[in-house]
């Protein structure tokens, strides 16, 4: 039998297609983000429900984006550890200080009555991060944002389709950023995107559409202005064409992991799992294993591949921090990622549990 991958992408005919039809088009990509970049931007901005949205090349771009528009510099950002290391990164980027604060042992997002500790006169953002697609306590954060006066940016890179008070996550925040990669729920070559939710909606987008571009704004023709700082973060027209069509199957494909992690939850037999919730997207679906290396090994040899999300930023050398997060720390030590994605057979996923309730 095959291995039995962390990740896979459903992709059929349509996708094909798709890319066949860019490819011979000749337009490949363009600065302005038009035609299919144009196109993906207003389906993905319907479907979550948002006031408008800018579709950029990276998760990690659109963060960098989102809090540029902050003015952070010198001020403070408070985050979880346990995430990939562009939520701290783009902090950096911007001249701002990562706070970081420890988890929900629960749900590892994070945890407001933390974050409600840290704040002072320095703090200028939330970033709360839907850690595996399950949605952050939004309602906790955004009172505390209100009452602050602060902004609250959203990291929803693993929360394409997960909901949050019935509401698609992306039209809470300010400005939710989102990442599409061939890993993800919603699975480009590489992609993400800002959804935008505030009163100045339309202005804001106008600033990110010329921030994504070199800081090219007032073209005409072949004549245009730089007035302020931007970079190369626009989306190509094979990720947005290939995204168009993977958004079209996002909420079955999401239902088919919802099924899995039904499963995961109730059959798995292990001291701690991601806990079951219908508003969760399941980007990943973790479970926590005294002896990871010897898990992971005798996972590997019997064709069942896993990983680890995430190892803590604060504990990494160029942000030690010398702070101490029991939960996130300890979580880590434990963390394991299993197979979950719409291409898993019933055989696989019997596999799956039947080695990890033998192994964890």
């Amino acid at each position: 039998m095959k291995n039995i991958k962390l990740f896979d992408p459903n992709i059929g005919k349509l996708e094909e297609d798709a890319v066949l039809d860019t490819l011979y088009s000749k337009f490949w990509a363009s600065g302005a983000g038009t035609k299919k970049t144009q196109k993906f931007e207003q389906k993905f901005n319907k479907y979550i429900g948002s006031n408008e949205c800018v579709s950029v090349n990276s998760g990690t771009a659109a963060l960098h984006l989102a809090l540029s528009m902050c003015e952070i510099k010198g001020k403070e950002v408070i985050l979880p550890s346990l995430s990939f290391v562009s939520t701290a990164h783009s902090i950096i980027y911007n001249g701002g200080k990562p706070v970081f604060v420890d988890v929900d042992p629960n749900t590892l997002c994070i945890d407001p009555k933390l974050v409600k500790e840290k704040i002072n006169e320095k703090t200028v953002a939330i970033l709360p991060v839907h850690f595996g697609g399950m949605p952050a306590n939004l309602e906790q954060i955004q009172k505390l944002t209100k009452k602050h006066k602060i902004h609250l940016i959203e990291d929803a890179a693993h929360a394409a389709g997960t909901t949050y008070n019935q509401k698609k996550i992306g039209c809470h925040g300010e400005l939710v950023c989102f990442s599409f990669h061939p890993v993800k729920n919603l699975a480009m070559p590489n992609g993400g995107a800002i959804c935008i939710n505030s009163k100045k909606s339309k202005q804001i987008k106008k600033i990110l559409n010329s921030k994504r571009w070199c800081g090219i704004s007032n073209r005409n023709d072949s004549k245009y202005d730089v007035p302020d700082i931007g970079w190369n973060y626009y989306l190509n027209e094979f990720s947005a064409a290939i995204g168009i069509e993977q958004l079209k199957k996002l909420d079955k494909m999401n239902l088919i992991k919802k099924k899995i992690a039904k499963r995961y939850s109730n059959e798995l037999n292990v001291f701690q799992k991601m806990p079951f919730s219908k508003d969760c997207s399941f980007h990943i679906f973790w479970i926590r294993v005294k002896k990871r290396d010897e898990f992971r090994k005798k996972m590997k040899l019997d064709g069942i591949e896993t990983g680890i999300h995430y190892q803590p930023i604060h504990k990494m050398k160029y942000y030690d921090t010398k702070i101490k997060l029991k939960i996130t720390e300890k979580a880590s030590e434990e963390i394991v990622s299993l197979p979950i994605h719409p291409n898993l057979s019933e055989i696989e996923i019997n596999k799956i549990i039947k080695f990890t309730n033998k192994y964890a």
